[in-house]
Formats: C-alpha cells, structure tokens, sequence
C-alpha cells in the first residue's frame, strides 16, 4: 500500500479551498502551509494565460527528510504516508533543508517542525483528506497507487503524469495531469517581489529581488519561461548566522588539536619552533573550548533547546546530525585526554593520543560535509569538494588560532615559527578550492546562480573585499613577509586575517545556499 495524490490540473480552477480546509482541519496557524496554489502567467498582453500550480509535501517513497532528521520525529508509514510526531520534535530545521519541495515549516505556536500528513487521522477511520473532499470540480485525487483498482492507479496508468524534481531521487508521490511544467519549476520562473493582490514579508522580497538581479545577468536570458503573480510566503534562510559560526568553532577546535599532533613529533625531535606549552596545553585547551562554544551554537539554533538531548536518547543513526554529535564527544574525550596529559607531564600518552586526535579531528571537520549532503533541498551545498575544503579550513583555522592564542598568552608574537610553511599550504589550498567551488561547471542553474550571488550579486563585495583579499591574500603576504623578515608580528596579523576570512566565506556559503528558491 502507498498512497499518494493525483493534482488534475486539467479540472483545477484556483480557487484555494484547498488551502482553506486543510488550514481548518489541521489548525494551521496563520501565515503557514501545508498545501498552497501558487499561479504563473506566460504571454504578453492581451495574449496572457495563467496556470495554477498546487503545492504541497509529496509523501516520498525516498524522503530525504526522514533521513536527515535526527529523532525521528519525521518517519514514513508502512502505508506510505510520510508523518510527523510533534513530541519528538527538536526544532533544528534540517527537515526543510532536506525537502526539495519546501514543503515544511515551523509552527510558530509549539515551535516544531510541521507538514502536510495526508490527514493520517482521517484516514484512518476511512475518510478522505480534508483538501479533497472539498475541491468543488474534483481535481485532487487521493488513493493507493498500488491498487489497480482504485482511481489514482488507473489514472496514473492511463495518463500522462510528472512529478516535481524528478532528478533528486526521492520517488514522489504526487502526480500532475496536464500542469504546465514551468509552474512546477521555479528554475524556469522570473520571481516577482510582490503581487498586484498579494505581498510578500519584507525578507523574502529582499531574497527575490537579489535572486531576480542575478538572473538578469545570466546569458542568453534567465531561462525564465513564465512569471509568478501570486505564491504563499515561504520562511527565508531558516538557518542563520548560528550555523555558519558553528562551522567556524568547529574547524578551529578540529584544526587546533590536529594541528597540535601533526606538530607534536616533530616539536618532541627539535624540528620546530614552538613553546611546547603551546601543542601540549594551549591546543588541547583552545579545542575543547570551542567545541564547547560549537555546542552552545547547535543547542541555541533549535527552536526546542529544551529538548536537546533528545539527540542522544531518541536519535536515528542515519542522521549526520546524530553522527556528528558521537563525533564531538568523541573528539571532545580525546582533547581532555591530551590536556590531563599536558597538564600531569605524560609526554608518552600524548604521543600516543597523535593517531586519534588526527582521525577524530579530521572527523569532526568533515562530517559536516554529509549533514550538508542530507540537506538534499539545497543543491549548492552537494559540491564533492566540501570534503576537502572542510579539511582545509580546519587546519588553517587551527593553526591560525593557535599562533594568535599563542602570542597572547605568551606576551610575544615570536611563539611558534614552524606553522608558516603549512598555513601558507593550507591558503593556497583554500584558495584553489574556493575558485574550484565557484568557478567550475556547475552541476545545474540553482547551483550557478547562487555561485553567482556570491561572486557577482549582492554578496560580492564581502567576497572579494573579505573573502578574497582580507581573508586570502592579505594573510599570504604577510607570512610570506614574516617568514622572509623575521618580522613575527606579522604572523600574528595574518592568523588574525586569516580567521576573519574564514567565517565571512562560511556565512556567504550557508546564505547563498539558501536563497535560491525551492518552489
């Protein structure tokens, strides 16, 4: 059994009740949806049509969101339906990463998460969803497509169907008759700020306009083939500043004890220049504050902190969220390990701790680049070199933390001279594969227009000016410069810049990644 919908376009006449019944029958508060119309128009006066497109979550037999969720308050039914328990909720937004289909959303009455649930409660005492009981010409179908006998079976055999994003994979279970295809696809709409009967919140009509600058600029056209007049308000950006600086604390606590043992043998054998305070204290301390600020970041960014360890006691195992939790306590065990040892003179367990605080490091730097791969809805984040480039970045963030820390608590900036040859390394790296990122072939339109957003739209002067020339190049020359001189203050400015760089690209990274729309 798998039950799905049928949207018969061909019948549909915009009328929204639809979005009325369902927002009484499930108490959807207002300024939310679980099922909305959203209308497009093609032509030029007076030779214009309008098409309507309804919307809604597509119960998928391969839900990203089920898998991405990291208590399993999203689960898909052995019927099919994809439902949602409330009281497992930790409000952490993932589920609307992962959707393509922007198909979630916050109720701001219980802050969790919330969706379309094929009116579960209905169906189970034999009735029909509430949105198609009351379409007045019958255009939504609900049934089991498994069921040949039942009408959806046989229309879905019969005619000719499409689903939303084919490409992702997920198996939707929502199928159109006769829908135009370009009001099922924002990429080949031109997005309106506002509407003539209709407006916008003010920070979704902020991301529309950029978003329709950028497209402006594109080559040959936007692609566009119609324009939207008239959509429900969908939540901007739902990950914030919080996460991008949680990115940010946690490639320093990963770099910063990674750094620490890549050096450590070396230190132990005379090769390098360094307080040994600095690998066998000051790293180990530096990592487990920052994993301790990452932490407060996570728990801060849900909308039910109160229910944070819900993470640990009621997880799903799939979920790079759950994993990576495992992972920062493992790494976090692993830093306390070495800083008992700092601190009680054992310079062999340290030296036996090497193996493990490069493995967990490198772990907690990277998995970020599978929870971001969860997030299936946002195309931009599913680049192979986000990997590499967490690596990257966590050891020029650890390493530029350590010299800056280093200074300040050693009262001189001449505290360690041996990072220089892998923080220049690591910037080359971090350049190249920000370029790469960027600048290559991009796998379809949503992933190079918000490459263009951040390379010639709005986010541009951050990137070049922050990014690029304060974070990047400036940090380059002054090691260069440093190392060539003997001018050790100017290693301490370059960690500095350096630092700063680093967390502009990981705001622009997180932001731009959202602000292409879903739907």
């Amino acid at each position: 059994m798998r039950y799905g919908f049928v949207i018969d376009h061909r019948r549909c006449i915009g009328c929204h009740a639809c979005t009325v019944a369902c927002k009484e029958e499930n108490r959807v508060p207002l300024g939310a949806f679980r099922t909305w119309v959203k209308y497009v128009e093609k032509g030029a006066f007076p030779d214009t049509r309008r098409y309507f497109s309804v919307l809604r979550c597509n119960h998928c037999d391969e839900a990203p969101c089920v898998t991405i969720c990291p208590t399993v308050a999203l689960y898909r039914r052995p019927d099919g339906i994809v439902d949602f328990d409330g009281g497992r909720c930790i409000g952490c937004k993932s589920c609307m990463q992962a959707c393509p289909y922007d198909a979630l959303y916050i109720d701001p009455t219980t802050n969790t998460a919330a969706k379309c649930h094929y009116c579960a409660h209905r169906i189970e005492v034999g009735l029909e969803p509430a949105c198609v009981i009351v379409c007045p010409e019958q255009a939504i179908i609900a049934g089991d497509l498994d069921d040949p006998r039942t009408p959806i079976a046989r229309l879905v055999a019969r005619e000719q169907v499409e689903v939303r994003k084919p490409e992702q994979g997920t198996r939707p279970k929502v199928y159109y008759v006769g829908a135009e295809s370009s009001a099922l696809s924002p990429t080949m709409q031109r997005a309106a700020p506002s509407f003539l009967f209709g407006q916008r919140p003010a920070a979704e009509r902020d991301l529309i306009q950029m978003v329709a600058d950028v497209q402006a600029q594109e080559r040959g056209g936007d692609g566009a083939t119609s324009r939207t007049v008239y959509d429900a308000p969908h939540a901007p950006r739902p990950w914030g500043w919080r996460v991008s600086t949680y990115l940010w604390t946690k490639s320093i606590a990963a770099g910063a004890l990674m750094m620490a043992a890549l050096t450590l043998p070396l230190e132990r054998a005379g090769g390098m220049a360094a307080d040994a305070s600095l690998l066998r204290l000051t790293a180990p301390a530096l990592a487990l504050l920052f994993l301790a600020i990452t932490t407060g970041l996570l728990v801060l960014d849900l909308k039910r902190p109160d229910r944070f360890l819900y993470v640990l006691f009621r997880s799903n195992p799939r979920s790079w969220l759950v994993r990576g939790s495992w992972i920062l306590m493992a790494d976090g065990g692993v830093a306390a390990l070495w800083l008992l040892a700092g601190i009680s003179g054992h310079g062999g367990l340290q030296a036996t701790l090497v193996l493990p605080a490069l493995l967990l490091g490198a772990a907690t730097a990277g998995y970020s680049a599978f929870l971001f791969g969860q997030a299936e809805g946002r195309d931009f984040w599913q680049s192979p070199l986000l990997l590499p480039h967490l690596l990257v970045a966590a050891l020029l963030a650890g390493g530029a933390a350590l010299i800056a820390v280093g200074a300040l608590l050693a009262g001189r900036a001449d505290v360690v001279t041996g990072f220089d040859p892998p923080l220049i390394g690591c910037l080359v790296l971090h350049g190249v594969l920000l370029f790469s990122e960027l600048g290559v072939t991009h796998a379809n339109l949503d992933v190079a227009r918000a490459a263009a957003l951040i390379t010639r739209g709005p986010y541009r002067g951050v990137f070049w000016g922050g990014v690029v020339a304060a974070g990047l190049v400036l940090p380059f020359v002054l090691l260069m410069a440093a190392d060539v001189a003997g001018l050790s203050p100017l290693r301490v400015l370059a960690a500095v810049f350096a630092l700063a760089g680093l967390w502009l690209w990981e705001d622009l990274w997180v932001r731009a990644g959202q602000s292409i729309p879903l739907s």
